[in-house]
């Protein structure tokens, strides 16, 4: 864009010469011309009349520049630029006049058509929006746009909506966006697929994530029971408008619903692909351990498990009483031992363990994906309670579930479980508390201020 400012004719300075020079001669002619007439005895009145028709000359000529443009511009002109009301691609000029703006991401569907793309810019150009990002999902019979938008505070969703269904734009859904989502796309997904390498247990976040607001299970192949649950999909996956399959590597379906807005053949095509980066790399989970002291002067190592240490998971299993099996599994105590190749697999969560110098395990404390909830659970020997074990895996998990960017952590237990109670307590995040079918369900809203940062009962190193 070319301003007024940027378009004035350049200045030189043997043009200033010629006008000092023709101002001096001026000067000269004019003192000659007064002395020859002053000494005539109408010699006043003549100046008189002269001055008068000098200045005259000098207002016309002053109009005539100004009409046909050789006067400079006037500072009014210096502050508009040349095809004012249009906006660049980038951050912040839209928001220039307005005290503040919004992000908005939006998507509509358009005809596959020269100009329909267009004719939605002109339309976001007159409401002074900004176009940060923009992407295209290729259709059959259609395009769909998904724009990130930087929009005046003023503008309210509902016009937006309004001004682009006028302009072209069908099926048109929009949500509040956040500073996250200025990470353009290609980056974005590197860094869901670099996630999902470093961890099994990210998948089901990183789809998430990729695909923004939708539910998410992991539906097995085989029950806890041992029952076939007759869950399974092709190869290539399944995409149903709002739903889509896809083969779980470790066995079963993951089932993605997102019942506002239907899947585009790019996002199905984009999830399937974390997924078979997920099935090509195999199980996996961060191996990193921290070790910390109790009171008592005793050590133990906090880290990650996953399905290898099932074994050592049973074996504490027949370390426990029937009382603390009943309060941890709320069921039939024989059937404990069927969930834990279930709750040790990095599809449906996360899990910490607990164990000794001598590697013996005698703690998990579980973080589960329950769809759009995330539950935590926990199991401590009974020889090892209270010593603050359980206090400082539930801080962890809740640091965990912060970190993926969960609203909220439930746990479901009985009010008689007063351990658990306790440590629910103890993070100091607001608490719900809710009857349901004889179990007391704990829900802990997270927030910035509580983010539960791990902290030992006594003194705890990183190795």
């Amino acid at each position: 864009m070319t301003s007024a400012k940027s378009a004035r004719r350049p200045h030189h300075w043997r043009r200033d010469l010629i006008e000092l020079a023709a101002l001096f001669t001026a000067v000269a002619v004019a003192d000659a011309i007064a002395n020859l007439i002053g000494h005539q005895p109408d010699g006043p009145y003549l100046l008189m009349a002269s001055a008068v028709a000098l200045v005259a000359t000098a207002a016309f000529h002053t109009w005539w520049a100004r009409r046909h443009g050789h006067a400079p511009p006037s500072d009014e002109a210096d502050a508009v630029p040349v095809g004012a009301g249009a906006t660049t691609g980038g951050a912040g000029n839209a928001g220039a006049e307005e005290t503040g703006t919004t992000l908005w991401r939006m998507r509509t569907t358009v005809l596959d058509a020269p100009g329909s793309l267009a004719a939605l810019c002109t339309a976001l150009a007159g409401l002074r929006v900004d176009i940060l990002t923009l992407q295209t999902h290729p259709l059959a019979h259609g395009t769909v746009d998904e724009f990130l938008l930087r929009a005046p505070a003023s503008l309210p969703a509902q016009e937006l909506s309004r001004e682009i269904a006028a302009a072209g734009g069908a099926s048109t859904w929009i949500e509040r966006a956040d500073a996250h989502d200025l990470v353009d796309t290609p980056t974005r997904v590197l860094s869901l697929a670099t996630r999902t390498a470093l961890d099994a247990a990210e998948l089901p976040l990183a789809l998430r994530q990729l695909l923004g607001r939708c539910t998410i299970h992991s539906l097995p192949a085989v029950s806890v029971t041992g029952r076939a649950t007759g869950q399974s999909a092709p190869v290539e996956g399944v995409l149903e408008e709002t739903v889509m399959r896809l083969r779980d590597p470790s066995g079963g379906v993951i089932s993605v619903e997102r019942p506002y807005l239907p899947f585009t053949p790019t996002e199905f095509a984009r999830a399937r692909a974390l997924v078979e980066l997920d099935a090509r790399l195999g199980p996996r989970v961060p191996r990193s351990e921290d070790v910390l002291t109790l009171p008592e002067g005793n050590e133990i190592t906090v880290r990650r498990a996953d399905r290898a240490d099932l074994a050592a998971a049973r074996a504490m299993h027949d370390r426990c009483s029937q009382h603390t099996l009943g309060l941890r599994y709320h069921g039939p105590v024989a059937d404990a031992d069927r969930y834990l190749d279930h709750l040790l697999s990095p599809r449906f969560g996360r899990t910490l363990a607990v164990q000794t110098a001598s590697g013996k395990l005698v703690a998990l404390g579980h973080l589960l994906w329950d769809g759009d909830e995330t539950e935590v659970a926990l199991l401590v020997e009974d020889d090892w309670q209270r010593r603050g074990i359980g206090s400082e895996l539930l801080r962890r998990l809740v640091a965990l579930a912060e970190e993926a960017g969960c609203d909220s952590v439930y746990a479901v237990t009985q009010s008689r479980n007063t351990g658990m109670v306790a440590a629910m307590r103890a993070l100091e995040l607001p608490l719900d508390y809710q009857i349901e079918e004889g179990t007391l369900v704990i829900t802990a809203r997270l927030t910035r201020e509580g983010a539960a940062r791990p902290s030992a009962p006594t003194e705890w190193a990183r190795r």
